[in-house]
C-alpha cells in the first residue's frame, strides 16, 4: 500500500494537504496481467518501445484510479468503488498526482512499485524507459 501526500489547491481556492491511499491486491494485479495480451509488462514494454504517449497515459489513468481506495477504521480492508474513483479523479489531487507521473518516469516507476505487495513480481521495468519529460 502506498500513502500519498498530495498538497494542493482545491476549487473554492483554498490550499489542502490531504493524504491518499493507493493499493493493488495480488487478484488485482492477476486481473490485470490475464486481461492484458501477453501480461501487463509485455502489454507495458510493446507500448514503451513504440513510444506510444496516448497508452500510456491511458494505462496510468486506469492505474491511478483502479488502485485508489480508502482504508476502513479497523484496518481490515481497503476499500475501492467506481463511485470513489470516479470522486478522487474529479479533484484536483488526482490531477497533480496524474502529471506528475505523466511527466516523470522515476516518480512513475516508485508509484507502481508502491501500489504492489512486496512480495509481487515488479512490473515497472518498462517505466524506467517512458518516453516522458523529466522536470
Amino acid at each position: 500500500m502506498l500513502k500519498k501526500t498530495i498538497t494542493y489547491i482545491d476549487y473554492d481556492g483554498n490550499e489542502r494537504t490531504e493524504d491518499f491511499y493507493f493499493n493493488l491486491s495480488k487478484a488485482e494485479i492477476m486481473e490485470m496481467e490475464l486481461s492484458m495480451p501477453g501480461g501487463m509488462a509485455q502489454t507495458l514494454n510493446k507500448i514503451v518501445a513504440a513510444q506510444d504517449g496516448e497508452k500510456i497515459i491511458k494505462i496510468f489513468k486506469e492505474i491511478i484510479l483502479k488502485a485508489y481506495g480508502e482504508k476502513s477504521p479497523d484496518g481490515k480492508r481497503f476499500i475501492k468503488s467506481e463511485e470513489l474513483s470516479a470522486a478522487f479523479s474529479q479533484t484536483e489531487a488526482f490531477s497533480q498526482l496524474f502529471v506528475e507521473l505523466a511527466t516523470n518516469a522515476d516518480a512513475a516507476a516508485q508509484f507502481v512499485n508502491g501500489i504492489i505487495p512486496a512480495d509481487t513480481p515488479k512490473i515497472t521495468a518498462p517505466l524506467k524507459q517512458a518516453p516522458v519529460k523529466q522536470q
